[in-house]
């Protein structure tokens, strides 16, 4: 795998890492200072930063992996 698609791809995986703690931190201590509907955006806007964060890896690799195969196809 290309260097900068591995460096790429370990800082989305921090960064999913990152965002799903914080959506539990907002969940856990964040009703004891915030409205229960500001809670509930938060969370759901953390969690779903993450799941895009650790979606976007899987989709580099296949299209990186597509793109290589497509060159294989074209040396013969």
């Amino acid at each position: 795998m290309d260097e900068r698609l591995r460096k790429r791809t370990i800082a989305f995986y921090l960064a999913g890492i990152l965002n799903a703690f914080l959506g539990l931190y907002v969940v856990i201590e964040g009703v004891s200072f915030l409205p229960p509907d500001m809670v509930r955006m938060l969370a759901i806007f953390f969690f779903v930063f993450a799941a895009v964060d650790f979606y976007f890896p899987y989709a580099m690799k296949k299209k990186w992996r597509e793109d290589q195969a497509r060159q294989q196809e074209k040396k013969g």
